[in-house]
């Protein structure tokens, strides 16, 4: 019999634990560390200890939570700034991990940094699924929580997606005139994806399908293996470099809230987890323009309003080619997280969507 340590028990034996911090699934993670550090003992042991530092560092206090305005099942719409005579501006974010990366801390807040310049800012949080949502898909997330939340402002509002959420408010968009639209690193055009990602996808979801079925959600963990499995050189050597960063410097609090973000969250419902590995990633649904809502067919060329899309030359998570075709395009260079909450987010990202939101009323 082989007696040599696996990876996890090989990394416990060197003093790594699991506390109630991340990564998560811990187990998966320890296998890429140790995988991907197989040729480096030197970057092994740095990773490791920068695992055990984001582990065992302690919390900052959270910024205080915007009130809610509206509520649609489990979903909230949070109100940030104060109204105005300009069009209400909703934030959607993804449907994976919580919506606080648009909100990580005072000072890495794309929320409040509008909401400071004068926009009358609002921010879907769509809450954790109970098991009677299971069916919910991602069109039902649009018809039955985004629509009745947005119905309850005081005039049609201008929506701003992030992610998957971009994809959702183009659904949105396509059910009710808005002002304007405004979609960040969202994925639309699956068929711009590599084809080893969409393979990878693919073997993801097999592999996951039937237990997710059963439960009726797909757990953040089935989600979180696939981003890893993008890019696992980086998921390593960032934490060898956490294990660099000064104590109590706004790097090391930053990727304290940003990893602390990126493992947690709520699952999927398994309705939408189907769609997303199935009709989006699977057979491109949106970009070959077949995806309905309640009938509708979601067409972001026929959107009457000023559109924009932004995207980014070196997002890993969702590539540049794969965002929609929109009127107007606004090109980055920085990561998927990276420009939402990274050092040069404000100047490369909040200012200009600010004064794009300017220009169309809200």
């Amino acid at each position: 019999m082989d007696s040599s340590p696996t990876p996890a028990n090989a990394a416990i034996a060197q003093g790594v634990t699991a506390p109630q911090h991340g990564p998560r699934p811990l187990l998966l993670f320890l296998n890429i560390l140790w995988r991907e550090t197989e040729s480096d003992p030197e970057l092994r042991r740095r990773a490791l200890g920068g695992l055990r530092r984001y582990q065992d560092a302690g919390r900052p206090t959270p910024p205080p939570p915007a009130p809610c305005f509206a509520a649609a099942g489990r979903a909230r719409l949070l109100h940030y700034g104060s109204g105005n005579d300009r069009a209400p501006v909703v934030f959607v974010p993804s449907l994976i991990n919580p919506p606080a990366v648009l909100d990580l801390s005072e000072s890495r807040s794309m929320l409040r940094h509008i909401a400071a310049a004068g926009h009358d800012a609002y921010l879907v949080d769509w809450g954790s699924p109970d098991p009677t949502d299971a069916g919910l898909g991602l069109a039902g997330h649009v018809a039955d929580r985004l629509m009745p939340l947005l119905a309850t402002l005081p005039r049609p509002p201008i929506l701003v997606g992030y992610c998957l959420g971009g994809s959702l408010v183009l659904g949105a968009a396509a059910l009710r005139a808005c002002p304007a639209v405004a979609t960040i690193a969202a994925p639309w055009r699956f068929g711009a994806y590599s084809a080893a990602d969409r393979d990878m996808i693919a073997k993801l979801w097999k592999d996951a399908r039937p237990i997710c079925e059963r439960l009726g959600y797909v757990p953040m963990e089935v989600l979180q293996s696939g981003f890893w499995a993008m890019d696992p050189e980086r998921t390593i050597r960032k934490y060898a470099a956490f294990a660099d960063a000064e104590a109590g410097s706004d790097a090391e609090r930053a990727f304290m809230a940003v990893e602390d973000w990126a493992n947690g969250g709520a699952p999927l419902t398994y309705a939408a987890g189907r769609d997303l590995f199935e009709d989006f990633y699977g057979s491109d649904v949106t970009g070959r323009t077949v995806w309905r809502i309640g009938g509708v067919t979601v067409d972001p060329s026929r959107l009457s309003c000023p559109t924009l899309s932004i995207v980014s030359t070196s997002d890993r998570i969702v590539p540049a080619a794969a965002g929609p075709a929109l009127g107007q395009e606004h090109s980055l260079s920085l990561g998927h997280v990276g420009m939402m909450v990274g050092g040069r987010a404000c100047e490369a990202l909040w200012n200009p969507l600010s004064l794009w939101l300017s220009s169309h009323g809200g």
